[in-house]
């Protein structure tokens, strides 16, 4: 086959632009014969591909490095310039079929053979869909009316990630991408964890929101490590207390099974047993009630005569309670034993079983204290894990991590560990049980390598970080490495996409999305240096009660509004001007200071929620800020 069987061709440079003068491994050096600055060799740029004609296929190439002055023995045979290839794969043509593209090589170029740029129609040809199982991502970077399309099968099952810097368009990266996987695989299922608050206006109609507000994850559902993280704050456990944890969750496990099953006097159910005969360890899934573990903590305290070892006890006990009480953990606490054993409605409703038309899960954690941010994720990443494990992957998920960075450190001594394995075993195991893992991250160096080595497609946006580059080089082949020189050049929304789900490593640039579907962050406010806004003391009082409602409760929030008072809507400076201050006449005594009191406004014409954002309101007396004029001195 030559290249000009290929059907279809479309105009292109019949003469070749060079010969091939060197082959070794997976490069090759073509020599370029034509005149310096000749329209051939002036679009025999870096990226481009070249076509190289062999006895039985083409082979393709792609240009990494062009030298104007090359070796004397190339510029012996009347070669200007050398270009350095990747070879990628090749063109074949079967009997009775279309010349299709295939990777790899099994006919190598030989010297001499004739080189030519490909033409529009076979840069097509590389990258066309040959089934339904493609989506289009964008367009082909290097040609202005080619689509770029990925195998979103392959993506999926053999997991994937994308990587760039801030600000390259990674989060519209992301929801193009899952945009497309949700009108391909409406039948899959996407999980996605998102740290900053921003994806809520991606996905429309087809994606549930899950914020501390309305999520509901029984402090039951957490294993052991989990429950401690949260009972410690995000600190080491006392190894004392942990003791003390570890035999007294069973056992309030056993007392709630049985008060559950027949009448009986919970203080009988809750006495001394041997954990280890109540047949339930700390790990198992099963409802216990907080007041019972804290009445076995204090019985066996109770029992204590040694002071110190009383105060153990009395800690935990302290531990436990203030975090039951605390308002910002009522997503795990209030109510987690209404209805009892609720955990196939906490499955059903986190991972859409059925989907309902919302086949997509948001999961929005700026909203949640961060010393237990760490283990939420770890809960909900170990029950897809184990619900994909035990179902025989019946319903398959695709699991999104936003920032994985946080939550799967390649350093062991930070981060939460359950986390990092609940990731690893969906990683390592999760696609024999139907549970697939998208990584997102603007530091791949510090991912656990164990994880991303796992991914088989990346998505490699502009990345200056040297420790992230050598990352992502050791996870690519050696004929896609050197691809990997232009990441830094790269700009708004390009991205190298490598691995199983694409044909070849591809430069294309992710679709735009309309101003109305992009991400945008509800985690902050002002995300560039500029003048800002007006700062008023409505708005210092509106900061406040945001900041105060973020640890109270929503009742609390609804008995403190019941009495507020109708505030005026006119907006009161941050600081009046105040006359010039002009001393008294010696003899004659001060003028009494006068000072203004201001009234807050209503948080309505702030933009804020009346119904959060209106607690503990009280007048502002400028005297207490400073702004009133110091007192003459007698």
């Amino acid at each position: 086959m030559t290249l000009q069987t290929l059907p279809d061709h479309a105009p292109r440079v019949h003469e070749p632009i060079g010969r091939v003068v060197s082959v070794s491994g997976a490069q090759a050096v073509v020599g370029l014969t034509g005149i310096p600055g000749s329209p051939a060799q002036a679009r025999a740029t870096v990226g481009k591909f070249i076509a190289i004609q062999t006895a039985t296929a083409v082979t393709i190439g792609m240009i990494t490095e062009i030298t104007e002055k090359p070796p004397a023995a190339a510029r012996d045979n009347g070669y200007h310039a050398v270009a350095q290839l990747d070879l990628v794969g090749e063109i074949k043509q079967l009997p009775n079929e279309k010349p299709r593209f295939q990777r790899g090589v099994t006919e190598y170029p030989s010297i001499g053979n004739p080189a030519q740029l490909m033409s529009e129609v076979e840069l097509r040809l590389l990258y066309e869909a040959h089934d339904a199982d493609t989506i289009r991502i964008g367009d082909l970077q290097h040609d202005s009316g080619g689509e770029a399309h990925i195998d979103v099968d392959e993506m999926i099952a053999k997991h994937f990630a994308i990587l760039g810097t801030t600000g390259v368009g990674k989060s519209s990266g992301v929801a193009v991408l899952l945009r497309q996987v949700l009108e391909a695989r409406p039948q899959l299922r996407i999980f996605l964890v998102d740290p900053h608050n921003e994806y809520a206006r991606c996905f429309g109609d087809k994606a549930q929101i899950m914020t501390p507000r309305n999520l509901r994850l029984p402090f039951w559902l957490f294993n052991f490590e989990e429950i401690v993280d949260v009972f410690f704050g995000g600190r080491p456990g006392v190894d004392e207390e942990m003791q003390v944890l570890a035999e007294t969750i069973p056992l309030a496990k056993s007392a709630y099974l049985q008060y559950r099953n027949g009448p009986a006097d919970r203080s009988s159910l809750t006495k001394k047993r041997d954990p280890r005969n109540v047949g339930y360890t700390a790990d198992t899934p099963v409802p216990y009630r907080i007041e019972d573990l804290v009445t076995m903590i204090d019985e066996q305290m109770g029992k204590l005569e040694n002071r110190t070892s009383r105060m153990v006890f009395h800690k935990l006990m302290t531990r436990i309670q203030t975090v039951r009480n605390d308002p910002r953990y009522a997503f795990m606490f209030e109510n987690a034993n209404i209805g009892g054993d609720t955990m196939a409605e906490v499955l059903a409703h986190l991972f859409r079983l059925p989907p309902n038309g919302k086949p997509m899960t948001i999961m929005q954690l700026a909203g949640f204290p961060a010393e237990v941010v760490d283990s939420v994720v770890s809960v909900l990443c170990r029950m897809a894990f184990d619900f994909g494990l035990w179902s025989d992957g019946v319903a398959p998920l695709l699991f999104v991590c936003e920032e994985a960075h946080r939550y799967a450190p390649a350093d062991r001594k930070i981060g939460f560990g359950p986390t990092r394995r609940a990731l690893s075993r969906i990683a390592k195991e999760g696609r024999k049980y139907g549970v697939f893992l998208g990584l997102v991250t603007q530091r791949p160096a510090e991912i656990d390598p164990t994880i991303i080595s796992q991914c088989s497609t990346l998505f490699v946006m502009r990345m200056a970080n040297e420790r992230d580059q050598n990352l992502v080089r050791s996870a690519v082949s050696d004929a896609a490495a050197n691809l990997l020189t232009f990441i830094p050049s790269l700009g708004t929304r390009e991205v190298f996409a490598f691995g199983t789900g694409v044909r070849v490593p591809t430069r294309l640039r992710f679709s735009e999305l309309p101003p109305s579907v992009r991400p945008q962050s509800e985690a902050g406010g002002q995300t560039q240096a500029g003048p800002g806004g007006v700062v008023t003391h409505d708005l210092i009082s509106g900061v406040i009660d945001r900041w105060r409602s973020a640890t109270m409760s929503q009742k609390s929030a609804d008995d403190m509004f019941i009495n507020e008072p109708a505030f005026p809507a006119e907006a009161v400076p941050l600081a009046p001007a105040q006359p010039a201050y002009a001393p008294p006449p010696p003899v004659a005594a001060p003028p009494p200071r006068q000072t203004p009191t201001l009234s807050p406004r209503a948080p309505t014409a702030l933009g804020l929620d009346p119904q959060r954002f209106s607690l503990l309101r009280r007048d502002v007396n400028l005297a207490e800020l400073g702004s009133a004029p110091p007192s003459p001195k007698r």
